[in-house]
């Protein structure tokens, strides 16, 4: 598994928990407002951190964090993935996993074993928009079973949109919830694009929502939200 970076201590990307986040290299996207053009574009990646040194560090703060964050890039693309969660399982950390739900194989063995105590999956657009916001040619099938089967899986999830202006108006709000049918819970982001992104284009016109945009993303999300504590 290819690591591309640690943050050793976090509040926020763990919710309720200390966590260290450990970033792995490499995606099968290209979403245009991605703030880690490192951990995607092969060009720009950085000597990879030996798994050794991670999993030492993490040895060494037990009792002190809680939690570990696995996010990338996509993790999933990694085939040593099951092997460092279950190293990072052993010393007792509770293990949350970032992921786009592009590759539903590798996400159903995972979940089939409970090797993860969170899951939080991405859903980048509606369908019809999903080619322009992750800028790559996209199985919506592949993203249709990851859905399914982590709100089947018994694992704790939340299902999240980063809204950027451009790639998200209200009407695909409303398509995204038909997409993921009743969930547990449902975030909508406010996106920022500023400093280092994927595509610096963005940064040539207005390109963070207004407030009134926002509120209106708002206000679609609570005529079509459907949630269901059971799922």
């Amino acid at each position: 598994m290819l690591i591309g970076g640690l943050l050793k201590f976090s509040l926020i990307d763990y919710p309720g928990k200390v966590a260290a986040v450990v970033f792995t290299q490499g995606c099968n996207y290209r979403c245009p407002f991605c703030h880690n053009p490192q951990l995607v574009l092969p060009e720009l990646f950085t000597e990879p951190i030996a798994m050794d040194e991670v999993l030492g560090f993490l040895e060494k703060r037990r009792g002190q964090l809680q939690g570990v964050v696995i996010t990338g890039g996509e993790p999933t693309l990694h085939e040593g993935l099951k092997d460092f969660i279950r190293r990072v399982k052993a010393m007792g950390y509770l293990v949350k996993l970032d992921t786009n739900g592009s590759r539903p194989e590798v996400l159903r063995a995972i979940l089939d074993e409970k090797m993860v105590d969170l899951v939080a999956m991405d859903v980048k657009a509606s369908p019809a928009g999903y080619a322009k916001a992750t800028g790559a040619r996209c199985d919506l099938d592949s993203v249709r079973a990851s859905i399914a089967l982590i709100k089947e899986s018994g694992v704790d999830h939340v299902f999240r949109t980063t809204a950027v202006k451009g790639f998200l108006m209200p009407e695909d709000v409303a398509a995204v919830r038909i997409l993921l049918g009743r969930v547990r819970r449902y975030k909508l982001q406010r996106g920022n694009i500023s400093g280092n992104i994927l595509d610096w284009s963005l940064l040539d016109g207005p390109a963070d929502l207004s407030d009134e945009e926002w509120a209106r993303l708002n206000k679609a999300l609570e005529a079509n939200i459907s949630v269901d504590s059971q799922s």
